[in-house]
């Protein structure tokens, strides 16, 4: 029976006035979900918590995930008291500028955040993904008396949070994988920015849990009955078959004199409350940022006792290498963030000889290949597998044993039609490593639009995260304008830290898949065709590693065609017919505009010379295009339902169509002095 003392509880106020002076001191935060939660992370992080603050990498630590982001200051004041560098000048510079205490946790900026949360529900699907990650590991590495990979999740989260549809899409599919390893503690307090949760959330959260088949467990008072946190806590990590939610009953804001209402959600408290409130605690009002030694000394010893832990590990781990060495050298490759030797020849390449393929039948073959050379790659769908092709041969699935689809080991995940739960989950898996897991999966591109929060997450984490985007274009055909992208790219291109491919043929996409691995600090889309393309003449994989490239150069060029994708090979037909009629045209073939947009700016001009008109093509909009290109050939309204050839006919996209569209734009430019789109003054 684990019993509390007086020093816990003065540890418990220790945390909410932390919180509060954090807040205040910002003068912007968010007080009263740290006030309500402190006594939940007291217990979690000294009773339970795995982790070794002087070394907050370690692989087998225990995950601690906020999805409820806003209140960050709690878990900056966890961080503090742990140990993590993270001083008291650091709460004091809150939400300040180059602080590494922002406005919500971000992965990279302060030691110990594990993944980046804020907007609601993505934190609770990233907890997924690290639980899977755990179950996958464990499962390709454990042995008997060797428990390499056998830590928690843990994850705190809120009203917000499970209102959001993307943490219902993860919720469900961690309940049917069984995922015994994560610990949810619901912030059960019926309060969001706009007041009281009965105004729009009143369903039963307890029962529909239930149906996700999650253990339920409810504690009445999380105000103050740590014992009861604790045996629900324990209870929670006894069930290893079902993940746990932990419904706790909290006020937000616990001491203020506005306790229980929305208005100490978001705004800093009061003076005058605040004084009340340190009185309350026994702290002196005129103390800030105050720590009492009984504190200090009971997160002293967590931070001891969690060097420990992670010093049997360490014997343990030397222990495994001594009796299955390959498999401690390939955890040891991973931990350091290395790709197995030689991994790159698994990248075919093609000429023209070869048949016309398209690109998401060559990612099925790339994937195929890498997926022995690369034993860390996950891959996976939104429920898609027969179209977007992102399952090799003899995978197995991530399922649990007990259905007997698959089991933990597999490296194939199964969705559903979940893209945006898909998408935080990789994000998850991204986070477990960054190297252990290399998350990929697949749906058709227009859905990624469906999850475009979890790839802004994923961008702004610096995630590898890799997205097998098919049915890239209206070149899909029949489906649509529902399901033609138009705008899609435009978007994901202007996203920061995002690398949109685009692959013209089978060495670009070989290219893709080159940049997308080794980009270990950057997200990739690979936009992939349902139709055939050719092999070209003058493509290569070093070269779509440049993100653009001369195809094609030609002497006393009349214009420049700079293609993406399927409209490369019909910027090579177009340029042929331009032949006949006496006309040069260059060829340049830009997979990915971000990566060209890296090099040198004299490559860059070798590409894009002055002299001429550069025209791009490409069957999306023609938004973002001005920064390379004189002229655009592209689609600006939605597509249509009918057979692609027909559909690109309508769009005027055909050779014969662009050739008289290309005449004309080297007419306009015969009488002016041409610089090239790249030559600025900003």
């Amino acid at each position: 029976m684990v019993s509390f003392t007086d020093n816990d509880i003065k540890a418990v106020q220790t945390i909410r006035t932390l919180a509060l002076d954090t807040v205040n001191k910002a003068n912007s935060g968010h007080p009263g979900a740290p006030m309500g939660m402190a006594p939940a992370a007291h217990v979690l992080f000294s009773k339970f918590f795995k982790a070794n603050p002087s070394n907050s990498k370690w692989a087998n630590r225990d995950r601690f995930v906020l999805s409820n982001g806003h209140a960050c200051a709690l878990q900056y004041v966890l961080l503090h008291l742990l140990g993590y560098k993270v001083t008291l000048d650091d709460l004091k510079s809150f939400r300040q500028l180059d602080s590494i205490t922002p406005g919500h946790p971000e992965l990279g900026v302060t030691d110990g955040i594990e993944v980046t949360t804020g907007p609601l529900g993505q934190g609770f699907a990233n907890a997924v993904g690290l639980a899977i990650a755990q179950a996958h590991l464990g499962a390709t590495f454990n042995k008997d008396g060797f428990p390499i990979f056998d830590n928690h999740t843990y994850m705190f989260t809120g009203d917000g949070c499970l209102m959001e549809g993307v943490s219902a899409e993860a919720a469900s599919l961690a309940g049917h994988l069984k995922l015994g390893n994560l610990i949810a503690i619901y912030d059960d307090n019926k309060i969001s920015i706009d007041g009281d949760t009965n105004i729009a959330f009143t369903e039963d959260v307890a029962k529909r849990f239930e149906s996700y088949d999650w253990q339920v467990i409810v504690v009445e008072n999380g105000d103050s009955d740590l014992a009861a946190i604790h045996d629900a806590i324990a209870k929670a990590q006894a069930e290893t078959t079902k993940p746990t939610i932990i419904q706790l009953r909290t006020t937000i804001g616990f001491g203020s004199k506005d306790q229980g209402t929305h208005g100490v959600h978001g705004n800093p408290l009061k003076k005058d409350d605040t004084i009340e409130i340190k009185k309350k605690f026994g702290f002196n009002p005129e103390e800030f940022f105050a720590v009492p030694n009984e504190t200090k000394e009971i997160y002293a010893g967590i931070a001891k006792k969690g060097a420990e832990t992670e010093a049997a590990w360490e014997k343990l781990f030397g222990d495994y290498a001594t009796k299955y060495p390959e498999e401690a050298a390939d955890i040891k490759r991973r931990i350091d963030g290395k790709l197995p030797d030689g991994w790159e020849k698994a990248l075919p390449t093609f000429t023209p000889a070869d048949p016309a393929v398209a690109s998401r039948k060559l990612s099925e073959t790339l994937l195929a290949k890498l997926s022995v050379a690369i034993p860390e790659l996950v891959s996976g769908s939104a429920d898609l597998t027969p179209s977007n092709l992102t399952r090799w041969g003899n995978a197995v699935d991530f399922q649990p044993p007990s259905s007997g689809l698959g089991d933990y080991s597999g490296r194939y995940i199964r969705y559903g039609v979940r893209e945006h739960g898909m998408g935080a989950i990789m994000n998850g898996l991204a986070a477990y490593g960054p190297n252990l897991v290399i998350p990929a999966a697949g749906t058709f591109l227009n859905f990624v639009s469906y999850a475009a929060g979890a790839v802004r997450l994923a961008a702004l984490s610096h995630q590898r995260v890799i997205w097998v985007a098919t049915h890239d274009s209206i070149g899909l055909g029949e489906d649509g304008p529902t399901h033609q992208p138009i705008e899609t790219v435009a978007h994901f291109r202007a996203l920061p830290n995002c690398n949109v491919w685009r692959p013209a043929d089978g060495n670009e996409t070989s290219g893709a898949y080159h940049s997308a691995l080794t980009s270990t600090r950057t997200p990739s889309i690979l936009a992939l065709t349902r139709q055939n393309l050719p092999q070209l003449e003058g493509s290569s994989i070093e070269n779509a590693i440049k993100g653009a490239y001369v195809l094609r150069d030609v002497k006393d060029a009349a214009l420049t065609f700079i293609a993406t994708g399927s409209e490369v090979s019909l910027a090579v037909e177009t340029a042929d017919l331009l032949a006949k009629d006496g006309i040069n045209a260059r060829i340049v073939s830009a997979p990915c505009l971000e990566i060209f947009a890296q090099q040198s700016r004299e490559y860059q001009l070798q590409v894009l010379p002055d002299g001429h008109p550069v025209i791009s093509i490409e069957a999306y909009t023609s938004f973002g295009w001005g920064k390379l290109a004189h002229e655009s050939i592209s689609l600006d309204t939605f597509g249509a339902s009918a057979p692609a050839a027909a559909v690109y006919k309508k769009f005027g996209l055909t050779s014969d169509v662009i050739s008289t569209k290309a005449k004309k734009v080297i007419e306009f430019y015969k009488s002016i002095q041409v610089v090239s789109p790249l030559n600025k003054a900003l």
